[in-house]
């Protein structure tokens, strides 16, 4: 691109595509500002500096002071839930994780409750959170590609984040985030009993599988693990917006796939 050249219409709507995907959602000004020109800020007075000095030392704040929910209240709240959608009744009205507030919408589920084969990803993105349904990006339309090579698609299986809102500029959600809305997952796993569970990406398989190991080394390996109060076989794999970016890693994934299909046809599942 020329320096000094205006940009055309296509350009600028490109512009604005790639702030909307990095979280920026409000205008401050018409006009930039250069930040480094910017004198630095002038120092605390004197007094302020005694005053300081004379105020009582404040106690060190616990780990979860970030928390603005407590997650006491989220179990309570989950296991109230005795239906899906008086859980996504519960999560619509709670207010005790601040993604909520700047996400568009929730994000609950999208296929069928009733399958036997549940697909737990991390977070929803831009365009789920545009849809209010998860895996509707580019990424949705690869796992759906993927599913359709074994047989499956979306009346088949049940597909939900750890995370029902999305984090700005699609970072990964923070430890106190997924505390608050993991008893809201946990629930959603008990009320659709499925009979096998595959996780999208490292950070779905860290909370499933209650484990700090990397995704390349847990994918693949079958594992019974228990997702609130329910026991279920699960099968981490790479997520498809990792594919997208590294697309050699798809034949491991198709690895991956085809031993879910093998795990289905063993317990009679179609």
């Amino acid at each position: 691109m020329s320096q000094g050249r205006e940009l055309n219409k296509a350009e600028l709507l490109a512009v604005l595509d790639w702030y909307r995907a990095a979280g920026v959602d409000l205008a401050v000004g018409e006009d930039p500002v250069d930040r480094f020109a910017q004198p630095a800020p002038a120092p605390s007075s004197a007094q302020a500096l005694r005053q300081a000095a004379a105020a009582p030392a404040q106690p060190p704040q616990p780990a979860t002071a970030a928390i603005t929910g407590d997650p006491s209240e989220a179990r309570k709240l989950a296991a109230s839930a005795s239906t899906l959608d008086e859980l996504q009744k519960i999560l619509d009205a709670y207010d005790g994780c601040s993604l909520k507030f700047r996400a568009t919408q929730l994000v609950f589920a999208d296929g069928n409750p009733e399958a036997k084969i549940m697909l737990i990803g991390e977070a929803p993105g831009a365009e789920e959170d545009r849809q209010g349904k998860p895996f509707v990006g580019r990424s949705g339309q690869l796992l759906d590609r993927m599913l359709g090579a074994i047989g499956l698609d979306r009346s088949k299986v049940y597909i939900v984040n750890t995370v029902p809102w999305r984090p700005p500029g699609n970072r990964t959600p923070t430890p106190e985030e997924m505390e608050l809305c993991l008893p809201f997952l946990n629930r959603q796993v008990e009320l659709v009993a499925p009979k096998l569970v595959m996780t999208l990406g490292g950070p779905a398989m860290q909370t499933v599988f209650k484990t700090t190991a990397g995704i390349i080394k847990m994918r693949g390996r079958w594992q019974d693990v228990a997702i609130g109060t329910h026991q279920v076989d699960a099968l981490p794999t790479l997520h498809p917006a990792y594919l997208l970016r590294n697309p050699a890693a798809k034949q491991q994934a198709w690895a991956d796939l085809l031993s879910l299909k093998m795990k289905m046809e063993s317990l009679g599942i179609v």
